[in-house]
């Protein structure tokens, strides 16, 4: 550890919400699942949790696959807030041809737990959570399942994505799976894999827009660098190239937002001037 500071009366031992920073713990988990044999991520959703799980027609549920969950293109209206039932899960494209940031995604959680037979607790905690001594636990509120868990924690998962899947000599999750999960993962938004944020692309998308921003994520931080973003600044940062993992948490630095903000390219300025 090169560095760590707290603000605030907060600790080493308090804990504070991932927000979206964490769906980046469901898409490995993801992978852990089909590493062990137990799901295929190009298989339908259908395929595991049965016919009618959207309020769309069959043929049209049947395009959508774990992977179109963990792309962000699943084609469901992302307009109609973050109930995930099924009365909200509207049609409004052909899975793989609209990318919209969507709270559908959860809908993994269910995929892992119907294809362990464990409670999706159960097996994260077995299989991710135990493995690398992460302290933490999900909590659910209204819609959405959030991970609250201390700083370390979250900089342990860091470091086990910037060690391509292992801790110490143990391979938690396959290099093949999260070299996928790290790399553009369809042709709409070039920015994103599964559930992580890419950097060094020419193009990106953000949260409840359809607009297409041209140039990299964060013009400051290195082009390989790949992160996961939460609401009002929960942060983790991977560099590959050098040599670095970030962990931030805390209130917004500035004004609330849903993932990228004026934090970021701020913050890798500062790095830049005392890292080469």
């Amino acid at each position: 550890m090169a560095y760590e500071q707290y603000f605030n009366g907060h600790t080493a031992n308090s804990p504070w919400y991932w927000a979206s920073a964490g769906k980046t713990l469901t898409a490995t988990v993801t992978g852990i699942a089909q590493d062990q044999g137990l799901l295929d991520i190009n298989q339908r959703v259908s395929d595991y949790l049965g016919l009618g799980w959207t309020n769309t027609t069959q043929e049209q549920e049947n395009l959508i696959t774990n992977k179109n969950l963990l792309s962000m293109d699943s084609g469901l209206d992302d307009t109609l807030g973050d109930a995930i039932t099924t009365t909200n899960l509207q049609y409004l494209a052909d899975a793989g041809t609209r990318w919209a940031y969507h709270n559908v995604y959860l809908k993994l959680q269910d995929v892992v737990a119907q294809a362990s037979n464990q409670t999706w607790n159960t097996y994260f905690n077995e299989n991710l959570k135990d493995p690398i001594g992460m302290t933490g636990t999900w909590i659910t509120n209204e819609d959405l399942n959030i991970y609250w868990s201390t700083s370390r924690s979250m900089a342990r998962f860091g470091l086990l994505i910037y060690a391509n899947g292992h801790w110490n000599d143990t391979a938690i999750l396959s290099e093949s799976f999260l070299n996928e999960a790290t790399n553009t993962s369809q042709n709409l938004n070039p920015a994103y894999g599964y559930l992580w944020w890419l950097n060094g692309k020419d193009s990106f998308n953000l949260p409840q827009t359809q607009v297409a921003f041209s140039g990299t994520l964060i013009p400051n931080a290195p082009s390989d660098m790949y992160c996961a973003l939460g609401k009002n600044d929960q942060k983790i940062y991977i560099a590959p190239s050098k040599d670095l993992v970030i962990i931030r948490m805390g209130n917004a630095a500035n004004d609330a937002n849903f993932a990228l903000s004026n934090y970021d390219n701020l913050l890798w300025e500062q790095i830049n001037n005392v890292i080469d």
